[in-house]
């Protein structure tokens, strides 16, 4: 059975593939793992086993030495957050935690759905961060494959991109408890372009990529928007988090 704190580290696995993809860095502070991520200027604390000055002031006169625009710290409940707002946090966004069996989401995906390591259209920060994808192990390796790994599928239609999603298998499972667990990260579908099948089948696309690498079950967090989808295809909610935000002066 997929846990919260398998979903957390998930999702710290993520985030460090990502910083080791686009020139950023992981560094620790008092029981406070941070990671930089350079694309987007943001620093995130991820799940920090208690909140102290001692962990936070480093961390922060760090972020701001690199030039971070934004500090997120991701939460678990058992944490105490009173001393937050005293740093400038803000309550921001709650993630809702959901898992599945990965063959409960594959279907025969619509046309307009493949996969794609780089997509001229993609710019910005999610342009420099499918070097997630490239940096990958083969995709025609084995689950035998060393190294982490990341699938980037797109939807096209009408001649354009309407969305994309990424799916992502730590190296050695990025100490989860549960090595064939593979996230499913930064989905997104153009408004005009919802209800079509097209976050289906991008879902289905790139957990059928996971699968084939040696993954078993998925995790991902989801938005109350998004959570309709991700139950419709047979994921189910097993917890909320929480994060806080800070802003920094530009």
């Amino acid at each position: 059975m997929v846990t919260l704190g398998d979903c957390q580290r998930l999702q710290s696995a993520w985030f460090v593939a990502l910083a080791a993809a686009t020139g950023g860095k992981t560094f620790d502070t008092h029981q406070s793992h941070w990671v930089w991520l350079p694309a987007r200027r943001e620093l995130m604390l991820m799940f920090p086993e208690e909140i102290s000055p001692a962990g936070i002031r480093p961390g922060l006169a760090e972020g701001a030495r690199l030039g971070a625009a934004t500090v997120g710290i991701w939460m678990n409940s058992t944490v105490t957050t009173s001393m937050l707002p005293g740093f400038g946090f803000e309550h921001g966004w709650q993630p809702w935690w959901m898992t599945a069996h990965l063959d409960s989401v594959l279907l025969d995906e619509p046309v307009g759905i493949g996969l794609e390591p780089d997509s001229p259209e993609i710019t910005g920060p999610d342009s420099a961060e499918l070097q997630v994808v490239r940096r990958s192990a083969p995709a025609s390796a084995g689950p035998a494959a060393k190294g982490s790994r990341a699938w980037h599928a797109v939807a096209r239609a009408e001649g354009r991109l309407v969305g994309h999603g990424y799916s992502f298998l730590p190296d050695g499972g990025g100490n989860l408890r549960i090595p064939a667990l593979a996230g499913i990260f930064n989905m997104a579908v153009g408004t005009d372009y919802r209800r079509r099948g097209y976050g289906s089948g991008i879902l289905s696309r790139v957990a059928r990529s996971a699968g084939a690498a040696g993954a078993e079950h998925l995790a991902l967090n989801a938005t109350p928007l998004g959570e309709r989808l991700y139950s419709r295809r047979g994921f189910q909610l097993i917890g909320r988090g929480q994060t806080y935000w800070l802003h920094l002066a530009k």
